[in-house]
């Protein structure tokens, strides 16, 4: 079975920039960080105000699929893929087809909300709501916590059962693919270690050099949109 690993740079032909890219977000903006690191946002009521300014803006809202996402929906109804597992939070896998329990979400979903305090959850578009009422900053209605979406953020700990299943997908997996992802971010990153040792064939596809393309099996450095499809349609063949 194949496994894959999809970051930031599988949705940048969706129009949703990457963070550490040349054209990345951080790059663009240092300061930008600190809106989804969890103790500036904890602590800075100016910085909640402005990520949630930031979520309302993202352009995840109207988004659509490209041609790489198709491609892995593809793989899935070919029965080759076993786990898609992503650090993205844009719901794009989900909207192009790909099965909700086949998705693996490291880093959570943005379209949700959360208190830090309670653990009420509601909606982004919720939160929005009432921010458009007059709450620059809203507090969770049922204990007065901070909310925040349920995304993860940088200082906080993935979700032990989400990085569990990942980890048993990259060592089960024969083929292990790697997508638009730096893999600089532990413990993201450290999968295509774990496939690789576990005697995967690892594919990297990334315009940019990663920590791992020495040990992989093949590194693709072509446009994510044209060389995703180009190499499930590979996978495909090979299989029949």
């Amino acid at each position: 079975m194949i496994s894959v690993l999809t970051g930031a740079g599988i949705s940048t032909e969706s129009g949703i920039p990457d963070y550490r890219g040349p054209q990345g977000l951080w790059r663009r903006d240092p300061d930008h960080e600190k809106l989804v690191t969890i103790d500036y946002y904890l602590t800075d009521p100016d910085i909640r105000r402005r990520s949630w300014e930031y979520r309302r803006s993202s352009p995840a809202w109207t988004a659509r699929p490209n041609p790489a996402h198709r491609a892995l929906v593809e793989l899935e109804q070919a029965g080759l893929l076993d786990r898609l597992i992503t650090q993205n939070v844009d719901g794009l896998h989900q909207k192009a087809g790909s099965a909700a329990e086949r998705v693996l979400e490291l880093h959570g979903n943005m379209f949700g909300v959360v208190c830090v305090g309670c653990g009420a959850r509601s909606t982004l578009r919720e939160a929005l709501d009432r921010i458009d009422a007059g709450e620059p900053d809203p507090a969770c209605a049922a204990c007065g916590g901070v909310l925040k979406t349920t995304t993860v953020m940088f200082g906080e700990m993935l979700d032990q059962d989400t990085i569990a299943a990942a980890v048993r997908a990259a060592e089960q997996a024969a083929t292990f693919v790697t997508i638009g992802t730096s893999l600089q971010v532990q413990p993201a990153a450290s999968l295509a270690a774990v496939a690789a040792r576990s005697g995967a064939r690892l594919v990297v596809v990334n315009a940019e050099p990663t920590p791992y393309d020495e040990v992989a099996d093949e590194v693709v450095r072509e446009p994510i949109g044209a060389a995703v499809p180009a190499l499930v349609a590979r996978l495909l063949k090979d299989r029949g």
